[in-house]
């Protein structure tokens, strides 16, 4: 059942899947750009994957996305007022502490998390991107235009393509989409990157033309290991059955 909470002016969206036994080690869930916590967390299998473990999956919608409230101002989608929404979540379900996952934007908001909040990251799992959390991920100014075109047949840039038949896909609000993808996407430095102490999987699809290299991010870090995940791509690396159990394994390592 969708739950709601307030903070800093939006009311957000979010779920608490419990397991069938006990209370469980808390896994809070930060979705992708144009994505929900449905579309990312549930449809994929990763809730079902993570309570049958015994894990307790926590998901929100960011602001701007799904079921949470929705706004045209650019200055809203900072990933550091994101992350402390995600943050603010955990306060509100009186969790002090849990692991934590992001895919894509999610991974960014996940990482500006630990460095504004790192008492309550125990660990981290960045899927979906790599190096591109510095380097960036391409030229995304197109996609903006093309969230905001009246004919969707007439957007020849490739990714914008993409994403904007991504956001219609999941009914998104494509004006707040627009906005958030101006600033969502800030880059940390290398020396911020190297300040996450918390033990980190990077997991990227083979395939992915987006993310940039795991290997060359996890390097950088001083608890870090990537993992490819062999064949797949931006969007189909979400559900991919080995990306499961490998961050299976890496909690089974890794306790609260």
């Amino acid at each position: 059942m969708t739950q709601f909470f307030t903070h800093d002016g939006f009311e957000l969206a979010f779920i608490d899947r419990a397991p069938a036994q006990g209370e469980g080690q808390p896994v809070l869930l930060i979705h992708g750009f144009a994505s929900s916590y449905l579309v990312n967390w549930v449809s994929p299998g990763w809730v079902k994957t993570l309570t049958e473990a015994g894990y307790r999956a926590i998901a929100l919608d960011n602001r701007g996305h799904g079921l949470s409230s929705k706004s045209y101002d650019a200055d809203d989608y900072t990933p550091e007022k994101m992350a402390s929404d995600a943050a603010a979540l955990l306060d509100h379900l009186g969790i002090e502490h849990a692991h934590v996952m992001g895919y894509s934007m999610g991974a960014r908001i996940s990482a500006f998390m630990a460095l504004a909040t790192p008492e309550k990251v125990t660990t981290l799992v960045f899927g979906g991107l790599g190096f591109g959390m510095i380097d960036g991920v391409g030229d995304w100014d197109p996609i903006a235009d093309a969230l905001l075109a009246d004919d969707p047949a007439a957007i020849g840039h490739t990714r914008g393509k993409m994403f904007r038949a991504f956001a219609d896909q999941t009914r998104s609000d494509r004006r707040a989409l627009a906005a958030c993808i101006s600033t969502s996407r800030a880059e940390l430095t290398e020396a911020e990157v190297a300040r996450i102490m918390q033990p980190t999987l990077i997991a990227v699809g083979t395939t992915d033309d987006i993310a940039g290299s795991p290997e060359k991010l996890a390097a950088l870090m001083p608890n870090a290991i990537a993992f490819d995940i062999e064949g797949r791509d931006h969007m189909l690396s979400v559900g991919d059955r080995t990306f499961k159990k490998r961050v299976l394994e890496f909690y089974a390592d890794n306790p609260l």
